[in-house]
């Protein structure tokens, strides 16, 4: 790749940011948009990016999709009545790279996550395709939260010097949904229900019980508290009035301060050349954390005579948490060190959303039934060539 001049580098970042439908004020460094909505925007950034991220997955994904398609369902083999969803945690080689493909679908850009990770696949066992292979209903990942997170900071009042401590017993949703032709039929409601499900905290504490953490080398309490994401196109009808019998499972806390760097991705491998050239490392890996993208973009920036204020790109999310435990705000405020946890087993989750959701759903619309899983690798190949 031949190397960008710092010239034209300042250049094409100002014409980038003109070109998604920013306002940009390089005398300020402030960004304001210019007759975008913000979901648009937000659509438009993630599919730009969604697109870069897949290029380096498109050989990977042609020899996998033979293997692993018969995970995929046609709508026309689907009865609602027989659906029998199954949580099974990612451990074998074979199920990671069902995951993976799964989550190369999605309209969001990749990501494997970072640090500490859960992985899971929800399958229905009451469908079998030819090959004898259950469908995959949808996916769900967790990772290491992060230590700012202001929509949940502003929650708690953490005792000095156990702010760490309290956070790593939480965990960050990175990936939660439903595949085709499941989330038609509200199959998404059943994962975010399963994030809160006894399940789930029982695979973190086998995963991590005296586990030293990467970074501090501490064995933290095997406790999952709590879970915390963000919409990906701000206001969110997957997690909003999420109940069951009346109980919230994700509480909104508000929109998140529109920070970031999604909108810079396309400038990222830029980003990376122009300072490895002037002698900058940008390597992640360990020590270095999961910030690396941000530290990149904010060396490269100030490099190039930008501010870090770029990177407020004003569009906002909405953020959630998941309480796992009833006396939550005691525990992360250190007035107890004991967790009382919620009860929600999976199988009682799986019954309430049959009821509530799936039932009403499949007798309410018939689309679902006309998917092909053929459309997902075309979904995938999209910009092939």
């Amino acid at each position: 790749m031949e190397m960008i001049s710092a010239e034209d580098l300042r250049t094409y970042v100002l014409e980038h940011l003109r070109a998604l439908g920013f306002m940009v004020n390089p005398e300020s460094a402030t960004l304001t948009l210019n007759g975008h909505g913000e979901k648009a925007l937000l659509r438009q950034l993630h599919e730009h990016a969604r697109r870069l991220a897949l290029r380096s997955h498109l050989d990977w994904i042609k020899r996998q999709w033979p293997r692993l398609s018969p995970y995929f369902a046609d709508g026309r083999c689907i009865l609602p009545e027989v659906i029998q969803p199954v949580l099974v945690e990612v451990t074998e080689p074979w199920q990671a790279d069902l995951f993976r493909l799964a989550r190369l679908t999605w309209s969001l850009p990749y990501s494997k996550g970072f640090g500490r990770r859960l992985r899971f696949l929800l399958l229905d066992e009451g469908h079998r395709g030819l090959e004898g292979y259950p469908f995959l209903m949808g996916i769900l990942g967790l990772q290491s939260p992060p230590l700012s997170f202001p929509p949940r900071d502003r929650l708690f009042q953490f005792p000095p010097g156990r702010k760490i401590e309290l956070v790593n017993q939480t965990m960050d949703i990175y990936v939660l949904g439903a595949l085709p032709p499941y989330s038609d039929l509200l199959g998404g409601k059943l994962v975010a229900l399963a994030a809160a499900s006894n399940e789930v905290r029982e695979s973190y504490r086998r995963r991590y019980a005296g586990r030293p953490t990467e970074m501090e080398g501490r064995v933290l309490p095997p406790h999952l508290v709590a879970l915390t994401t963000t919409s990906a196109y701000g206001r969110s009808s997957l997690y909003n009035r999420l109940k069951v019998k009346g109980e919230p499972i994700a509480i909104s806390l508000g929109d998140t301060e529109g920070y970031g760097t999604f909108h810079l991705e396309p400038l990222y491998p830029l980003f990376r050349q122009y300072l490895e050239a002037l002698g900058i490392s940008t390597r992640g890996g360990y020590g270095v954390g999961p910030r690396i993208k941000w530290q990149t973009c904010v060396r490269a920036l100030e490099r190039l005579g930008f501010s870090k204020a770029l990177l407020r790109h004003t569009l906002r999310r909405e953020a959630f948490l998941f309480p796992l435990i009833h006396n939550l705000k005691d525990y992360m405020e250190g007035r107890t060190r004991k967790p009382r946890y919620r009860d929600l087993p999976f199988a009682d989750l799986i019954a309430y959303w049959r009821e509530r959701w799936l039932l009403p759903r499949a007798r309410r619309v018939e689309r679902w039934r006309e998917w092909r899983r053929e459309r997902l690798l075309e979904l995938i190949l999209v910009d092939e060539g």
